[in-house]
Order: structure tokens, then C-alpha cells, then sequence
């Protein structure tokens, strides 16, 4: 890797956070943060934190978990932390948290987890190696080591698919 990309970054170097206030065009008729509009948050917050490990433009490649924990309602504060877990070769896996503050009580609550799968690529969209993540706490030891686990059970699910579609063909 280059000067501009170091053989390993540090966790911490990939931290990012977003904050939003609710309005109405977010909630649904219930006055809740709608789940589409929260998993756009996590989207884009999940994409700061890999574009900062990777520094170049990267896809999103899954949403392959999201708990949604407790509804987030009009007028609160959603503020959303990421940081890249672990990085593979060209992709990168990257857990996303969410908490909810309620404006007048000053109350905070977790509102939902996810984790993400995002590839460097270049300008015409070729695939680009992306330096290792060095974790140093142990909650990011924990979250790297998980990550393996996590890859394992996309990849198997991803098999798992490619074989249902191949038997709803009649090829298997």
C-alpha cells in the first residue's frame, strides 16, 4: 500500500457519527421515524466510516442485520455512530448503532443496531484492496473477531439462495 494508504488503520481512525432531528416527512401516521428513512441514516453514516478506512468511493454491498429496538418519535434527536469492524480484501464490515434523545426530557435510549457491507471501488467501479483494521479495545477485539462469524453466515445464506434459485429453475 502507498503512503496515502497505509497497510492498517486503527478502529478508532474509522469512527463517524451523524446526528438528525425528526420531522414530520420522517414519521409514519403513528409519528414514528419511519424504517426506511432510519436504514437511509444508516446507510450514509455506515458509508463515512468506510469511506475513512478506505479513502475512495465505496458501495454498499449488504445490510445483512438491523434490530429495530424502539420506535424513534417526532421531535427527537437520532444520533448514529459507526466504525468499521473488520476489513477483508476489498470489502469492509461495518456495525452502526443508533440512540434517540427525547428533546424535552433529555432522555436517551438505544433504537436500533446494524451491520453493513461496504467494497471499495475505483471510478469505474472496479474492486480496490483496502488496508487491515488494527482493533485495540477489547469491545473492538470482540466486534473484529465477530465479523469472521458474521462474513461466514452471509456467505452460506448467499450459497443457500443460489441454490433455491437454481432448484425454482429446475437445474438442481
Amino acid at each position: 500500500m502507498s503512503e496515502l494508504q497505509p497497510a492498517m488503520r486503527t478502529v478508532t481512525s474509522t469512527q463517524s457519527e451523524m446526528t438528525e432531528i425528526i420531522l414530520p416527512n420522517d414519521t409514519n401516521t403513528l409519528g414514528h421515524l419511519l424504517g426506511g428513512r432510519l436504514m437511509h441514516f444508516i446507510d450514509l453514516t455506515g458509508a463515512m466510516a468506510a469511506y475513512r478506512h478506505a479513502r475512495t468511493q465505496v458501495v454498499t454491498a449488504a445490510m445483512d442485520h438491523i434490530d429495530f429496538i424502539e420506535p424513534v418519535g417526532l421531535g427527537d434527536l437520532v444520533t448514529l455512530k459507526s466504525s468499521v469492524n473488520r476489513a477483508f480484501n476489498t470489502s469492509m464490515e461495518v456495525g452502526v448503532k443508533v440512540w434517540a434523545e427525547h428533546t424535552r426530557t433529555g432522555a436517551v435510549k438505544h433504537v436500533a443496531s446494524a451491520y453493513l457491507v461496504f467494497v471499495a471501488v475505483d471510478e469505474l467501479g472496479n474492486r480496490l484492496k483496502v488496508p487491515q483494521v488494527k482493533p485495540e479495545t477489547a469491545d473492538e477485539i470482540r466486534r473484529y473477531d465477530g465479523a469472521v462469524r458474521r462474513r461466514e453466515n452471509r456467505e452460506a445464506e448467499a450459497a443457500r439462495r443460489k441454490q433455491a434459485k437454481l432448484a425454482t429453475k429446475g437445474l438442481t
